[in-house]
């Protein structure tokens, strides 16, 4: 009886921030109905009041992490080009604030409407900007697929190879003809390492420098 009470008093908020806790304990891969049901202290048939199965719960995890990076148009007086910055790197911390973040809304099967709108409401203010609405789908899309992948390698469960740094790019030497004198080795002994903020910022750079040349090709044409 004391436990139909405490399922009854469940909101889907505190399911949702509740699934979000435990998934920075136990992955992606442990989060089950029946560990969070646990959790908040009722049976699984109790969850199901406010979510249908556990995708809409995935799903719901996946939009909170999505709203809590802040979207929005850009504010008076900021450029696009700011704009897709600040969102881009809103969104990645956002992304790794939980663990598999990236990977939840990678395979969110849908978002909120909520959440549609004001994508919309964005779409719409690039369009005031100069975009087409093609081009404007298609550079907030590019932007956010790149911070999931980013996002997704960052949080990514590897196991680090054995030994030191030095020696590890020792060994990658060894595979190469021109050894420490390869380029590979050369751009990595440089910092031309794969992730960290200098390889995201260039990264986003490049997105932003090749939607700038877009833009220049729609106005000519």
């Amino acid at each position: 009886m004391g436990e139909n009470r405490r399922g009854a008093g469940l909101t889907r908020q505190t399911v949702v921030e509740t699934a979000l806790r435990l998934l920075g304990e136990v992955g992606l891969d442990g989060l089950t109905v029946r560990r969070l049901a646990t959790e908040l202290g009722v049976r699984s048939p109790a969850l199901y009041w406010h979510l249908r199965d556990k995708q809409e719960l995935l799903d719901a995890m996946a939009d909170a992490i999505v709203l809590a990076a802040g979207m929005g148009p850009p504010h008076d007086g900021e450029s696009w080009q700011d704009w897709l910055c600040r969102r881009a790197r809103a969104y990645r911390a956002s992304l790794l604030a939980h663990r598999d973040g990236a990977r939840l809304v990678s395979n969110a099967a849908s978002l909120s409407p909520h959440t549609v709108r004001m994508f919309d409401e964005e779409l719409a203010a690039t369009v005031a900007l100069g975009f087409t609405p093609v081009l404007a789908l298609r550079t907030v899309t590019a932007v956010t697929r790149y911070v999931n992948g980013f996002v997704l390698q960052e949080q990514a469960e590897r196991q680090t190879p054995p030994g030191s740094p030095a020696e590890r790019l020792a060994a990658l030497a060894g595979l190469l003809e021109r050894g420490q004198e390869a380029t590979l080795i050369t751009a990595l002994r440089e910092g031309g390492g794969q992730g960290g903020e200098e390889a995201f910022e260039h990264g986003l750079r490049v997105l932003i420098d090749g939607t700038s040349a877009a833009l220049t090709r729609e106005a000519r044409s």
